[in-house]
């Protein structure tokens, strides 16, 4: 478990952090952006969290947790000096993912067109959560260019993405709210 007595440390007052293996890299850092990204869409699923109940609310508590296992995957690089025994995603989580979207999707009505982010409160903040988490995705991928990243995490932030958007939908009274795209329609 994870002891946190003292929040400031001054340690990165030079603009440097540290990773889960006590390395030392510039904030700016492409792991460090990723993983910060990963934060971003977690506590965008906290905003989102406040306006939902029951199994959707269940869900995103599930993400939230799996959010902080991400985290700690990218923050000890598959190569570095932790790496043996490290905290990482796993298929069995991506997995849970995938049946979470079937089950929310066969709820759904049919999509005809693409959708406006909102309707509820719930679904406004889900769609911020995924362009996020869209975000959190590429900063990865590019990171992997680069450095050693897993690829179940990779599969992870990518179907994230997609079940915040059947989530969204869904907490649109299962896409009845959903406000749909009218190409052209201000010309």
């Amino acid at each position: 478990m994870v002891r946190l007595n003292r929040i400031y440390t001054r340690t990165g007052d030079k603009g440097t952090t540290a990773l889960g293996d006590g390395t030392r890299l510039p904030k700016h850092a492409p792991r460090i952006a990723a993983y910060g990204t990963v934060d971003e869409a977690n506590s965008v699923i906290g905003l989102a969290r406040l306006h939902t109940s029951g199994q959707l609310d269940a869900m995103l508590g599930r993400i939230q947790n799996d959010l902080f296992d991400l985290g700690a995957d990218l923050c000890v690089p598959q190569d570095g000096r932790k790496a043996e025994g490290a905290l990482r995603i796993v298929d069995a989580q991506v997995e849970r993912l995938e049946r979470e979207i079937d089950a929310m999707n066969a709820e759904l009505s049919p999509l005809t067109s693409f959708i406006l982010p909102g309707g509820t409160a719930a679904a406004a903040h889900l769609h911020l959560a995924r362009t996020v988490a869209r975000r959190a995705e590429r900063l990865m991928v590019e990171l992997a260019e680069r450095e050693a990243v897993s690829a179940a995490a990779i599969r992870y932030i990518n179907r994230l993405s997609d079940h915040l958007f059947v989530a969204a939908r869904f907490a649109n009274d299962k896409g009845q709210a959903d406000i749909l795209w009218t190409p052209g329609a201000n010309r």
